[in-house]
């Protein structure tokens, strides 16, 4: 059959043929390099993927250690400001301010140090001092019961019966603190004030029993102590 085709016809079959094989071979290139590059891309992904993955790890490391050594520090801090609350509470007054200025210097934002200084420093006799230091704690933390509380103790230790009860009120406000029911009552005591005496004093024995007898032998208490009604509730 070959040799009856003219030449014309079998050079338009040999083109026709080569122009088929080229398209073949062209399509085949073309599906290599689709899969080459495909592969490729899988290959950078998988990469890329792992580099992210140890950068992510890294990333966790560095702020777990960074967590660990802040959460180091705070206990270390708290430990130092425990200590300058024990020695307030001891009447060691100058050691609980240096403890307290220890950790301010490291934490300037530390309120409950500023607090403890603030009293430590209003008993060792520097009020305004003292008031300075309540005041920034307050500033820090204005619902902080504690200096509330403090801030009416210094008023009522230097003689400010109307301010301390008024801050007494105050610390009232954000909590129920037996000793201001009783910072009241021994306010209202010196006064010779009865009636006001024995309702918040009242409230704290309802509260705890010991203050029955702190206020047996309470000095504050020397104005009413004869008085029906307050012997009635220490009795």
């Amino acid at each position: 059959m070959w040799n009856k085709l003219s030449l014309k016809n079998k050079v338009i079959f040999f083109c026709v043929l080569s122009i088929v094989s080229a398209i073949f071979i062209f399509n085949g290139e073309i599906k290599n390099k689709i899969y080459i590059s495909n592969n490729n891309i899988k290959k950078a992904e998988v990469t890329d993927n792992k580099a992210i993955l140890k950068s992510n790890k890294e990333e966790s490391g560095i702020i777990k250690e960074v967590q660990e050594e802040k959460n180091k520090e705070n206990k270390e801090l708290e430990e130092t400001y425990n200590k300058a609350y024990k020695a307030f509470f001891d009447n060691k007054y100058a050691e609980a301010i240096n403890l307290a200025n220890e950790v301010i210097k490291k934490d300037n934002k530390h309120y409950k140090s500023y607090n403890i200084k603030g009293i430590a420093l209003a008993y060792n006799g520097s009020f305004e001092e003292g008031m300075k230091n309540i005041d920034k704690a307050l500033e820090i933390s204005p619902n902080y019961g504690y200096a509330r509380f403090n801030k009416a103790l210094a008023y009522e230790l230097y003689g400010k019966y109307e301010e301390a009860l008024k801050w007494y009120d105050k610390d009232l406000e954000v909590e129920n603190y037996i000793w201001s029911y009783y910072g009241k009552a021994s306010i209202y005591g010196r006064k010779g004030d009865v009636e006001n005496t024995v309702k918040y004093l009242k409230i704290a024995i309802e509260m705890d029993k010991v203050v029955k007898e702190e206020a047996r032998t309470e000095r504050d208490f020397d104005n009413v102590r004869q008085s029906k009604e307050f012997q009635e509730l220490i009795k």
